[in-house]
């Protein structure tokens, strides 16, 4: 069974994914992390954003490792390092690099591969598993989303500050939905759910009640 969350940045897709996959016994596929990582790599090999080919060669050879806790690149962990507004803006400008995507997509399709999966990104439910068993779109109110992502960053004693957060998130938000390929959509039987004013039992349990016994899938 293949369950695919998506959605933008803040809805809190991640850390549903992750503790649903955890509840369910599946496997979980965190591909706005793998994004991230690429975006991460290229500014420490200090790679110009509009060098595409030089991008896209790195991302077909470097190794990702995931798991529920951990993000690896080429030996690097990196599972924090990611999480800053650089490497947030960074990934949704290497997110339009076609043969970074045609690199990831494979890479998630092959994780995915006879086994129960639970992924979350902006087109695992519209590109990358079109025929997933249940598909979900997670929204939230921009400045809801802020905040959380500004109190993520504060808990992990990062430096932080809402307004540039905000900013960031709105120009992100642009970019992932107007990118040419595998822009942020939600798919046609992608169920909605608005988080703004949900906690996250609340969430979670209205996914869990959506999703049928692998065997009945």
């Amino acid at each position: 069974m293949i369950i695919t969350i998506d959605g933008p940045a803040g809805t809190g897709k991640s850390t549903l994914a992750r503790e649903l996959a955890t509840r369910l016994d599946f496997a979980f596929l965190d591909t706005g992390a793998m994004y991230r990582a690429i975006a991460w790599n290229t500014l420490r090999l200090q790679i110009p954003f509009d060098d595409q080919m030089r991008i896209s060669e790195m991302a077909d050879n470097c190794t990702i490792e995931l798991d529920p806790y951990e993000v690896w690149i080429d030996g690097h962990e990196i599972s924090d390092l990611i999480r800053t507004p650089e490497v947030a803006q960074a990934s949704s400008l290497i997110a339009q690099i076609p043969g970074v995507r045609h690199s990831l997509v494979a890479q998630q399709r092959n994780f995915a591969l006879e086994r129960h999966v639970v992924t979350e990104g902006r087109d695992q439910g519209t590109v990358v598993f079109p025929h997933a068993n249940r598909k979900f779109f997670l929204t939230a109110r921009s400045e809801v989303r802020a905040q959380r992502r500004y109190q993520e960053m504060i808990d992990k004693g990062l430096s932080a500050n809402f307004e540039q957060i905000l900013n960031d998130q709105c120009l992100r938000d642009e970019q992932d939905r107007t990118r040419a390929h595998s822009p942020l959509v939600k798919a046609q039987d992608a169920i909605e759910i608005d988080t703004s004013d949900l906690n996250f039992e609340a969430v979670l349990e209205i996914l869990r009640s959506y999703i049928p016994e692998p065997s009945e899938s």
